[in-house]
């Protein structure tokens, strides 16, 4: 009998000892501290965001860290996505964007280290400057309150427009205290304002939506926004795993020469890196 119930608890010990050794290697696998391979999930929209997770992903591979790229059909899922912990990053989206999202949904995103300045500009069809525009020309702009913030605050950088002082953390239309020339502002979702091009006298929108239009913001734009202003593309994570590991290190290889040289030979005209 006392042997039987000697080797229950060396049977009892052995398996104890198994289940901690199992917790410690998930723990490890998690904050991505251990050899086995770990995956993380980044949510992204179009180029050059995809483009640059691409290039990053074998040099996450030499650390054991597989990059699985998430392509969102809108620039909402991103955020939700990762709100709900189907993914561990996202990068499509400036800080401000990303701002509002938490306030509207009690999330908990970080910025992790900006990217790239997508070149904001006012493009039209059929003008070749703002000054041509007539009055009560249709300007069309992006429908969500931190981009109508950064469309209207471009307009007013160039004497456009001009806004009161900023109350809150946005400026919205009822900010305009002198229109000039009467423009009238058309908001639209941010994936229609290519379609815009055709229907509106002008379109304040990113490179990524002008590109396809054979658009840039050196040759085309008849204004643009440069680099001074807090709306770079940002890789964001959560609150709760911006620290790990493995998220640290996407930080890492996203802001490496090799990305920079990138951008500068593919995007020169509209996507400016934002980190030395």
């Amino acid at each position: 009998m006392k042997k039987i119930l000697l080797l229950m608890t060396v049977f009892l010990f052995i398996l104890a000892g198994c289940g901690q050794d199992n917790e410690a290697k998930d723990s490890e696998k998690a904050q991505g501290n251990g050899n086995e391979e770990v995956t993380l999930k980044v949510a992204s929209l179009i180029p050059p965001m995809t483009e640059i997770l691409e290039l990053v992903k074998p040099k996450l591979a030499e650390d054991g860290i597989n990059l699985e790229m998430v392509v969102l059909g809108d620039n909402v899922q991103p955020n939700s996505a990762l709100a709900a912990k189907e993914v561990d990053a996202n990068f499509f989206q400036h800080v401000p964007y990303m701002e509002e999202f938490n306030r509207n949904n009690e999330a908990e995103l970080v910025p992790i280290t900006p990217i790239y300045f997508a070149n904001y500009g006012v493009y039209s069809k059929e003008y070749n400057s703002v000054e041509e525009l007539p009055e009560g020309a249709v300007i069309a702009i992006a429908n969500d309150i931190s981009n109508i913030d950064r469309s209207l605050a471009l307009l007013a950088q160039h004497d456009v427009i001009t806004l009161q002082e900023k109350t809150g953390p946005y400026y919205t239309k009822a900010d305009i205290v002198d229109n000039p020339k009467n423009f009238k502002f058309e908001e639209v979702d941010l994936l229609m304002l290519a379609r815009m091009y055709d229907d509106a006298d002008a379109v304040v929108m990113t490179p990524a939506y002008a590109s396809p239009l054979g658009l840039t913001p050196k040759s085309d734009a008849l204004l643009t926004e440069g680099v001074d202003n807090e709306f770079a593309i940002t890789l964001v994570a959560r609150k709760d795993n911006a620290d790990s590991e493995p998220i640290q290190k996407l930080a890492e290889v996203m802001t490496s020469p090799e990305v920079r040289e990138f951008l500068e030979e593919n995007y020169d005209e509209t996507a400016i890196p934002a980190f030395k």
